[in-house]
Formats: C-alpha cells, sequence, structure tokens
C-alpha cells in the first residue's frame, strides 16, 4: 500500500464561501456629490455617477460589467484599487478565470493586496490539481506556493482596520499553508509538507477542522505525508487518518479508513485497540502527550517468545528456525543452532537457484522459495555428473556446518542429490505357446 487517493471533491468550499471570508471592505470615501473632503477622494459628476451606478449593481453579474465600464472609462482612475478589488470580488461567485484575471490587475497597482493574493493562490492551485501533466502541475504548485508566500508576509495596509486585516489574513492563511503544502508534497519533501499542513490545520479553530471541506481533507493529506516519509511515521499516520475518517460523510469515510487501519496495523502489529484512537481523536486535533499506540513485537521478541514457550528446539520447523537464527538475539541463535550444527538431513523439493561444480544453492524455506533465493548452501561432495536445471525440484542431503544472518544463508557439507528409488521392473511372463 504506496498511496492512497481520496477525491478531492470532498465538500470542498466553493469559491463564493471563500471569497465571502474576504469580502470586509475598506469603504472608499468620495465625500458628498463628489466634492473634496477630509480624507476624501475628488471627482468629477460624471465619473462620480459612473462609479456609483457600477457598485450600487445588487448581483455579481451585474456589478461585474459596470465595474469593467467604469475601468475602461477612466483608466486612472484614483480609486483603481478599491474598483479591481469589488470586481475581483464580483466574478469570485460566478467565474474563476476572470477572477484570477482581475486579480493579476490589482496586484500591478497593489502588489501586496491580502485578498488578491489569496484569489491567486487559491485558483492557480486549483488549476494545478486539474492537470495531468505532472512537470506542469509542478509549475503551477510552486507558483501558487510563490504567491503564498508573499501572502504570509504581508503586513496591514495603514490604510485598513485592524479588525478587517485580522478577518481577512485569519480567512488567508490556511489558504496560503495548504498551497504550500501540497506543492511541497507533489515534489516528495514530506518535512515541509507536514510542517505547512500542520500550521495550516492549527491556524482555525479547531471545529472547523471537524466539518466536510479542505480543512477535513486536508487532515487526510498530513497523514498521507506522514505515511510517505522515510521511514514512515505510521503512529502518525493513523493519528491524522482516522481524524479525518471520524468526521468525513461517506464515501469518502470508507476511502479514508484503509489508510488508517493499515498504519496502525503496521506499527500495532493488529487491530486490537483501534477503537481507541477512534475514540481520542474525537476530541482532539493532534496527538495529545500521552497518546501512545503499543508498538507489535520485534523480531527478537518474538524469537525469545518463542524460545521459552518450545521445550524441544530440535522439532522446530525449518522455517521458524530460519527465523531464530535470522532475527534471534546471538545466545538464542545459539540455542537453536546447538541442536542442528553437526546432523545430518534430507530436504525434498528443495527448489534449485543455482549450481556450480562445487556447489549447490537451493530454496528450501516457503518464504525461499517465494522470494526465489537461495537459504541453503550445499557443499557438494562430488561434482555432478547431471546438474540439475535451475528451477527444478530435488532432494538433497547434506551436514549443517555453519550459518550467516540477514539473510539468512545455511552452509552444508557432504552435500549431494538423493536420486528417486527405482522401483524394480517384473520380468516379462512367457506363456507357453498354444498348438492347435
Amino acid at each position: 500500500m504506496k498511496k492512497v487517493v481520496v477525491a478531492s471533491l470532498l465538500a470542498v468550499a466553493s469559491m463564493a464561501s471563500v471569497s465571502g471570508l474576504l469580502v470586509a471592505q475598506t469603504q472608499v470615501n468620495l465625500g458628498s456629490n463628489a466634492q473634496a473632503t477630509s480624507g476624501g477622494v475628488q471627482m468629477s459628476p460624471a465619473e462620480y455617477k459612473a462609479y456609483n451606478d457600477a457598485i450600487s449593481q445588487t448581483t455579481p453579474q451585474t456589478k461585474a460589467p459596470a465595474l469593467e465600464q467604469y475601468l475602461t472609462a477612466y483608466p486612472q482612475s484614483s480609486v483603481k484599487a478599491s474598483v479591481l478589488e469589488q470586481l475581483m470580488l464580483a466574478y469570485a461567485g460566478f467565474d474563476p478565470a476572470k477572477t484570477l484575471d482581475a486579480a493579476d490587475r490589482l496586484l500591478q497597482v497593489d502588489p501586496n493586496n491580502l485578498r488578491a493574493l489569496t484569489f491567486e493562490v487559491y485558483f492557480r492551485k486549483q488549476q494545478a490539481e486539474q492537470t495531468t501533466d505532472a512537470t506542469a502541475k509542478q509549475a503551477a504548485l510552486d507558483k501558487a506556493a510563490e504567491y503564498a508566500q508573499k501572502g504570509l508576509a504581508v503586513t496591514k495596509p495603514a490604510d485598513m482596520a485592524d479588525a478587517d486585516f485580522a478577518k481577512v489574513k485569519d480567512a488567508a492563511t490556511p489558504v496560503f499553508d495548504s498551497a504550500l503544502g501540497e506543492a511541497a508534497l507533489n515534489k516528495k519533501d514530506t518535512g515541509t509538507a507536514i510542517k505547512d499542513y500542520t500550521a495550516e490545520l492549527t491556524s482555525v479553530p479547531v471545529a472547523q477542522t471537524q466539518t466536510p471541506g479542505p480543512l477535513l481533507q486536508d487532515t487526510f493529506i498530513l497523514g498521507q505525508a506522514y505515511y510517505q516519509s522515510t521511514p514512515p511515521d505510521y503512529v502518525n499516520c493513523t493519528w491524522y487518518a482516522t481524524r479525518a475518517a471520524a468526521f468525513a460523510p461517506e464515501p469518502y469515510k470508507s476511502q479514508m479508513l484503509p489508510l488508517a487501519k493499515f498504519c496502525y496495523k503496521k506499527y500495532h502489529g493488529g487491530d486490537d485497540g483501534y477503537d481507541a484512537v477512534t475514540a481520542a481523536v474525537q476530541t482532539n486535533l493532534v496527538p495529545p502527550a500521552d497518546f501512545k499506540i503499543k508498538p507489535a513485537p520485534s523480531p527478537a521478541d518474538i524469537v525469545a517468545q518463542v524460545i521459552s514457550s518450545t521445550p524441544d528446539l530440535s522439532t522446530l520447523a525449518i522455517s521458524d528456525k530460519e527465523f531464530i537464527l535470522a532475527n534471534g538475539k546471538p545466545e538464542d541463535a545459539a540455542k537453536v543452532w546447538d541442536t542442528m550444527k553437526g546432523k545430518s538431513v534430507q530436504f525434498p523439493d528443495s527448489t534449485v537457484i543455482a549450481v556450480s561444480d562445487t556447489a549447490l544453492q537451493v530454496a528450501v524455506s516457503d518464504d525461499a522459495v517465494q522470494s526465489k533465493t537461495a537459504d541453503f548452501t550445499f557443499q557438494l561432495a562430488a561434482p555432478l555428473k547431471t546438474p540439475p536445471a535451475v528451477g527444478a525440484k530435488v532432494t538433497v542431503s547434506g551436514t549443517y556446518a555453519s550459518f550467516t544472518p540477514n539473510p539468512i544463508q545455511i552452509t552444508m557439507s557432504d552435500g549431494a542429490i538423493v536420486e528417486p528409488k527405482k522401483t524394480p521392473t517384473k520380468a516379462p511372463v512367457h506363456h507357453p505357446a498354444t498348438h492347435h
């Protein structure tokens, strides 16, 4: 199980909902009847009427063209940045391509406009996710990440109220962090992706991470990032994939659970106790300090248990003996080897892996046969008259001489192929001829 993909349509918030969080407007004071006032902007009556007619439109579909007409008629307007911002917000309700175009134009006038940077990131990331060419996709994600970095560095404009800036910043920050995380994860930089996705999830109230939407989807992707780390972090993979599944609706819940349970089993060795994880994620976004998953017993632990529970080690199957020789502590491996060394044995149906004049390499245990690797080397007592073909099944005999672990290799002396016994044929029976 190397990659788990969940449909990106996990109740993804529409651009209208994102833009709704960014609409905290800084109103432009135009004074009364376009007359200059303290802190106001002076306009001619004709321009004031065109401006007022445009911003007074009640639907995005009528407001956007009216604002475009105003900008065409007054390209050097003293309120150009404000109008472009309103134009971008109007397009956001129904036309992503024109929203991005308006954001581009706004940033030419106001390079640090936080709303414009947010739309740049959102739509460029969306375009990247719809791109099938790997190189083009990474380039688009990197461009979105570039705008995201700029957005995170933006400071409050002097003419913007603290409360308005805070509202926009709070809405924009998770969008920026998500884009940075996706760009990093797509290039397999899991460390950076984990940092950015974690920053995204912890930048919002916990309740927001429990409702279907981008934050819940990125909770699952954070679990994927931990799984794709080198080495995999199965504990954190279990936590975040389980939390995402816990709050996701179907069919997404069923798509997320396999990764959560896979990581749990890889670390714990079975699915017992998983209910405790499911309960813990209900009330915590990140793993609590006392959260632990009991690890599966190590190979050495398994060996020690087998040694202590087996009265006669010589009765163990050859695959069990190999496991102990390969994974046991030196003293445990020695106990098993003492029951083997110097003893002569036969192994029927061994698979030939390689053969030479002096040695025959065969796969004896089931694991060795399945992986087509030799676990026994028989030093031949004499060259074989008719060497067997690679892959052939033979019965071999020899005496245990030595072994090396990891990978396990057992060397046998006095090796020979045991020829099958021939069944004697009966002499033909001759019947006396019958003469008539």
